[in-house]
């Protein structure tokens, strides 16, 4: 590691494409772009984590011990925690959240799923009940 290197939250967000990418791991800064072509997952894995805290997409991914062995490797210095938001910037790429009062396409799924098969068995009866007085 680059001894006593530190960067700006910001510095380290412009550091965010296939050929200089930098990410933020409890609390280090890594270049992992001499890693991309060999990180497992993918270069878009390591893409989608640049410009944010990328702690918890690291520890969720459940990483080998060989994975944490690599890490000092690629470790260039500490970001500035006086530069990290407060509130984390939605990463390139991820949806954000939607505003309060929108509804999601889910609900709507869900009704026309409930609605659908009750409207088919509605009209099963009425063409039924439609043939019983056309035969009477």
């Amino acid at each position: 590691m680059a001894a006593g290197k530190l960067y700006s939250f910001q510095e380290v967000g412009r550091h965010a494409d296939r050929k200089d990418c930098w990410l933020v791991i409890d609390g280090k800064v890594y270049d992992v772009t001499p890693f991309m072509d060999e990180h497992p997952g993918g270069e878009d894995v390591l893409l989608a984590c640049t410009g944010k805290d990328a702690t918890a997409d690291f520890e969720n991914t459940g990483h080998s011990e060989s994975a944490k062995e690599m890490m000092p490797q690629y470790c260039i210095g500490e970001v500035d925690a006086a530069t990290i938001p407060a509130k984390p910037f939605p990463a390139k790429g991820t949806a954000t959240a939607p505003k309060p009062g929108a509804s999601s396409p889910g609900v709507w799924l869900t009704v026309l799923q409930l609605a659908v098969p009750l409207l088919l068995v509605a009209m099963a009866f009425a063409l039924q009940s439609f043939a019983r007085t056309k035969t009477d």
